[in-house]
């Protein structure tokens, strides 16, 4: 997986062009105080025997974006599909699966969790500050 966490003094989205065609109607949304991540979902990402998502894969995307919100002293977190930090990418099935889960884990810690609309490229609106905690990348 691959992540990029980008803290937010203002962050929008908007639906723009529906990728998917399965997908449900996307919404408009916004946040104040928010850690985005945006977020790469790769092959390695899932089980070999193919039953789904390997658990510390979620595990990990969740204890670093408490890490960061904790280090910028917030409780919301954005998630946001963006499938161009590498070359090979996970099938959407897939990362929507681990969207999931790690939302239900981020809701059952108490933080506020949006999701930008799945299946879409959305057109992004972001205020980040300029400190070294505002954008962090991780690869594992």
């Amino acid at each position: 997986m691959k992540l990029l966490m980008i803290y937010c003094e203002r962050f929008a989205y908007r639906p723009r062009l529906k990728t998917r065609d399965e997908a449900p109607d996307g919404q408009a949304g916004a946040a104040q105080d928010v850690v985005v991540g945006m977020i790469h979902v790769e092959p390695t990402d899932l089980d070999p025997q193919g039953t789904g998502v390997k658990a510390k894969v979620v595990t990990r995307l969740v204890k670093h974006l408490k890490w960061l919100a904790r280090k910028n002293d917030t409780r919301r977190v954005v998630l946001h599909s963006f499938s161009h930090l590498a070359e090979e990418k996970a099938d959407a099935g897939a990362g929507s699966a681990i969207f999931q889960q790690a939302r239900q884990r981020l809701v059952d810690a108490d933080y506020e969790v949006a999701e930008t609309p799945y299946g879409y490229f959305n057109d992004l609106d972001l205020q980040a500050p300029g400190h070294p905690l505002a954008r962090v990348f991780k690869n594992f």
